[in-house]
């Protein structure tokens, strides 16, 4: 079997945390040929002096003295935002990884698909901002687009190639901390109280994000376009165990579920190692501890991050790259304590309002919507 030869843009995140576990546990089928990293220079060398990556990046220009200074070999050293994309189209790499917060990530995912490399998306701006313009260069250059969030490798995994028989894809949430917390209490939650997220780890715009349920909303998006299914039929259900990472309902009414421990290990080796499925030392399920799987349907008049998101979905365009947008300005000023939590979404949704959308947009209509967003999101926090 070839081993897949990967570069793993965001490698001191969470995410890139979880990839070097997985190539650390099947090297027989994955070697880390590069790494970037936005200006945690230390972590960045730690990684690079374990793998012996040929290639590492650092997008902080003045953090390339440390990372000099802590390398123990001699790799090729790219930095600044030119140099994530110029590693994004490294000789020899058959992947790039991209689990880059924001949108970072966009020009380097376009860089690698049009030299031929497989796409793995952990990073949902990717597609969310530019769906249209992302699949349809992948499409053209013939190459894959591989889901490596938890919920959308779990419908990749139910669908195996299967697309034109889906009634329903049906994308699980935790609910996140508030969960049940009453509508009239979610003005005063404290900073602290949202970053605790009940099952996972992750850095704080998603962990936000994840209470408010925009990480949700997202998500619908990413999965109207990385399986070609309108939006009508992409729906959300709580489902506070995460064990059950998302379903597919097929035309015949039957339901497939991915069912394992939340640890972003296990989508990541099979977006790695499809369509193969790999022996690793990570946990099975243990059926026999597992005493309830409940399911719920999410507070769509509590959270109305959801309805906003399928609005953009719907509407398409440039909407879901101001929705975006709006929202990282918003879940910043949170996490500053500038505004209460039902904040995000109210400016979130005044921003959308405000905004004349643009139809098929290329990658300058996108970008410049994005910052249209940024700064009329500034402002209406300014006013409050």
């Amino acid at each position: 079997m070839k081993r897949k030869r990967v570069v793993l843009l965001g490698a001191t995140g969470s995410i890139g945390d979880s990839t070097l576990k997985v190539a650390n546990d099947i090297p027989e089928r994955m070697e880390i040929v590069g790494l970037a990293a936005n200006s945690n220079a230390n972590k960045l060398a730690v990684a690079a002096n374990k793998t012996r990556a040929p290639a590492v990046c650092i997008v902080d220009e003045r953090k390339i003295d440390v990372l000099r200074s802590k390398l123990e070999y001699e790799p090729k050293i790219f930095v600044g935002e030119s140099g994530l994309c110029e590693i994004a189209k490294l000789d020899g790499a058959d992947m790039v990884l991209i689990a880059i917060v924001g949108t970072a990530g966009l020009h380097p995912a376009l860089d690698a698909i049009e030299t031929g490399k497989d796409l793995a998306v952990a990073s949902k701006e990717i597609l969310v901002m530019a769906g249209e313009a992302v699949t349809s260069a992948a499409q053209r250059r013939g190459v894959k687009i591989l889901p490596v969030d938890s919920e959308h490798n779990a419908i990749f995994q139910c669908l195996d190639g299967r697309p034109s028989e889906v009634r329903r894809i049906i994308l699980t949430a935790s609910g996140g901390p508030f969960r049940e917390t009453r509508a009239s209490e979610l003005g005063s939650v404290t900073v602290e109280q949202a970053l605790k997220h009940p099952t996972w780890n992750m850095g704080p715009k998603i962990t936000i994000d994840s209470a408010t349920l925009f990480n949700k909303g997202l998500e619908m998006i990413e999965a109207h376009w990385l399986f070609n299914v309108g939006m009508d039929r992409v729906e959300v259900v709580i489902h506070p165990q995460s064990i059950v990472h998302s379903m597919v309902e097929f035309a015949d009414g039957s339901t497939l579920a991915q069912l394992s421990y939340s640890n972003m290990c296990f989508p990541i080796q099979y977006a790695v190692t499809w369509p193969d499925r790999v022996p690793n030392t990570l946990p099975p399920l243990d059926f026999s501890t597992l005493s309830k799987l409940e399911f719920f349907p999410p507070r769509y008049d509590d959270f109305p991050a959801l309805n906003l998101a399928r609005r953009a979905g719907e509407t398409g365009g440039t909407l879901p790259a101001v929705m975006n947008a709006a929202n990282e300005v918003a879940v910043a000023a949170f996490l500053s304590r500038q505004i209460r939590f039902p904040q995000i979404w109210q400016t979130v949704g005044k921003v959308m309002d405000r905004h004349q959308t643009v139809a098929h947009p290329d990658l300058d209509a996108i970008l410049a919507a994005d910052l249209w967003a940024r700064a009329e999101a500034t402002a209406a926090i300014g006013k409050k």
